[in-house]
């Protein structure tokens, strides 16, 4: 089973995608393989630097993801030119990691910009993360360091809360605790291994 999971950032999706893991998931993340087609020594961070300059890397020569997040989430062409790299790239490594993946069980995507990129139709089923925004811009302060208007325009740059509910065939709510998590994940669990 094709399972799709997304949020907003600060929504909690990566905590349901470590929950869902635990339980047997094969997870494939791909923020986790956006981040490793930028690496040092990589086609991808040779062809962001030739985009954005020599300014988006840090003194080690990785990629300097703040300050390329603060060009790129501002302006919605930079940000396209931006998922013009990486995009194909993420796609090639996720079809690698799913070629080394064995047959059967619930295969898990873990994709922030599943709504945007009008990714649903390609997922036997779509989970999101629904989390309120000042919850979120409270979680990424306390858990990233990122200013209330950076995390504001990182929201802003993203699917609106009820374009990705309308893509949803669950809906996790996260505004609660982790017990109120931890239930909701066992029962789509159960859901998703019965099916």
């Amino acid at each position: 089973m094709r399972v799709g999971l997304t949020g907003g950032i600060g929504s909690g999706k990566s905590e349901v995608s470590r929950r869902l893991a635990e339980r047997g998931a094969v997870v494939i993340d791909a923020d986790q393989i956006a981040r490793e087609v930028v690496e040092p020594g990589t086609v991808g961070l040779a062809e962001v630097v030739a985009a954005f300059g020599r300014e988006i890397l840090r003194p080690d020569g990785s990629l300097d993801r703040p300050r390329l997040g603060s060009i790129v989430f501002s302006d919605p062409a930079k940000l396209e030119i931006l998922n013009g790299i990486v995009h194909p790239k993420v796609g090639a490594r996720v079809q690698q990691v799913l070629d080394e993946t064995p047959p059967g069980g619930v295969i898990v995507y873990d994709v922030p910009l599943l709504a945007e990129n009008h990714l649903a139709p390609t997922f036997d089923q779509v989970i999101v993360v629904d989390t309120d925004d000042e919850v979120r811009i409270r979680r990424l302060g306390e858990t990233r360091g990122m200013s209330e208007p950076d995390a504001r325009a990182r929201i802003a740059a993203q699917a609106s809360r009820e374009d990705r509910l309308a893509v949803a065939d669950t809906v996790i709510d996260n505004n609660g605790t982790i017990e109120d998590l931890d239930r909701q994940i066992d029962e789509l669990w159960a859901r998703l291994t019965s099916a």
